[in-house]
């Protein structure tokens, strides 16, 4: 019963903590957007929530929310349509689009997860 459940949340459990993650990666993008030299990053989310999610059958219980991907996933550089004379990639307003759709995608999985959880309270309170 536990294991289905668990099963059944996988999924959104994993997109909040990924999203966190980037949100924290996109933060740092942001933050370094005045560092010389500093290269934008970010990673293939739709890639990275199909890798935990299939790495995570059979597995114990998930990480912390809070917590960063154990081995997280694969970082890459940003392809910046102009990179600064200073060899900065990171174009702040497109680093503030990014986070602000993160955002939104995170509060949406969140709502989603509530609801799942108030679905099980439901039924388990008849």
């Amino acid at each position: 019963m536990v294991k289905g459940l668990d099963e059944m949340m996988r999924v959104q459990v994993e997109s909040l903590r990924l999203r966190s993650y980037r949100q924290e990666i996109l933060a740092a993008n942001l933050a370094n957007a005045d560092t010389p030299d500093f290269k934008a990053v970010d990673f293939d989310f739709g890639a990275a929530l199909r890798e935990a999610t299939a790495a995570r059958r059979g597995a114990g219980p998930p990480p912390d929310a809070g917590a960063g991907p154990a081995s997280g996933p694969q970082l890459l550089f940003r392809n910046p349509s102009q990179v600064a004379l200073d060899g900065n990639s990171v174009e702040a307003d497109a680093e503030r689009a990014q986070m602000a759709d993160n955002a939104v995608r995170y509060e949406a999985a969140l709502r989603v997860l509530t609801g799942q959880i108030k679905t099980m309270l439901s039924a388990i309170q008849g």
